[in-house]
């Protein structure tokens, strides 16, 4: 049992329960009435008498990713692809969600939470629950990163870079060790604040001035870049999509890990010769979130370019009306159950 000391409030919670399901047909959502809260950290209360290594008073994030535990994925310790993998206070990908809903009820909008052991992730005492808070959309672009083998001295794009997903995606390439960074965006001062996290690496593009492809093959030689991690939501154009796409060089792999909801049209024959990737990316493992941790710790992975905007409990209406006012990813809209 963890005592929440702050939970993320997600951007994307307004679109999923208000256009659902035309958006998001592959997410059962929990029975009403239902407690939300994906992104929780806090300090551990209790343990079962089958926990070891977990003890009262560790600073944890909870992992909510939850599966069932005995499906031939989980069996060989592939969770994420569960078939009834659910996430916690939030929604589920399978029919077997609302039972995982109705074990674990508690999201992180509440004063307390359940959780299994294997899915918190220690926190150092240099991260602040609120920098915790921020994991979920962090883990998603590492893991993503991960699957597209980003290594230390290669290129990648980051469509949708200024997002809450495409600001996690850039801290962690930058992390990681990426050369160089093509940054798209549409609004120029946000663009501009992220270069300032390192404008040598950092290289900013803003949507519908040029082609992204253009200016990707002018500035590597007509080569393309290693990977491009695809960050942009629900309404972007698939144009955007393809236009990224184009400038992978040959054998790059594309990670989606955003939100775009139309139909991408991709010819089988190109990929073929050209060996390509579309890759999907869901979200990551608690090991991950132990790496990312760790590399906070470090300081490999800057956590202080969050502005924190901190809701009580009551003041949840509020906190989710912030979402849509926010400074782009730079924004980490937090409840802290324990505020007054």
């Amino acid at each position: 049992m963890v005592r929440v000391k702050a939970c993320g409030v997600v951007p994307n919670l307004h679109n999923v329960v208000a256009h659902y399901p035309k958006w998001f047909p592959f997410v059962p959502l929990p029975k009403l009435p239902a407690i939300y809260g994906l992104d929780a950290a806090g300090v551990v209360e209790k343990v079962g008498s089958l926990v070891h290594g977990i003890k009262p008073g560790d600073r944890v994030y909870v992992n909510p990713g939850l599966s069932c535990g005995s499906c031939p994925a989980c069996r060989r310790r592939d969770n994420t692809n569960c078939p009834a993998y659910t996430f916690q206070g939030y929604f589920g990908f399978g029919p077997g969600s609302q039972q995982i809903y109705e074990d674990y009820p508690y999201g992180g909008f509440s004063e307390f939470m359940t959780a299994p052991a294997a899915n918190l992730v220690k926190l150092p005492d240099s991260i602040s629950f609120e920098h915790g808070a921020r994991f979920g959309y962090i883990g998603t672009t590492y893991a993503g990163l991960r699957k597209a083998g980003l290594e230390a001295s290669q290129t990648l794009i980051i469509d949708g870079a200024t997002g809450t997903l495409g600001l996690g995606g850039t801290l962690c390439a930058l992390a990681m060790g990426a050369r160089t960074i093509f940054a798209t965006g549409r609004n120029k001062e946000l663009l501009a604040q992220l270069k300032d996290l390192d404008p040598a690496r950092i290289h900013p593009i803003v949507l519908g001035e040029r082609s992204v492809r253009d200016v990707v093959m002018e500035a590597t030689e007509g080569y393309g870049v290693d990977v491009v991690l695809q960050a942009l939501g629900p309404g972007a154009p698939v144009s955007n999509v393809l236009d990224s796409f184009s400038a992978l060089r040959r054998g790059g792999k594309a990670v989606s890990v955003g939100g775009v909801s139309d139909p991408i049209p991709l010819e089988p024959f190109p990929l073929m010769c050209q060996q390509k990737s579309f890759i999907g990316s869901l979200w990551f493992t608690p090991a991950e979130g132990e790496n990312m941790a760790a590399m906070a710790d470090s300081g490999a992975l800057d956590l202080s370019v969050f502005e924190h905007e901190v809701f009580p409990l009551e003041k949840i209406n509020e906190a989710l009306d912030a979402v849509n006012h926010r400074h782009g990813g730079f924004t980490n809209v937090v409840i802290n159950p324990s505020q007054v």
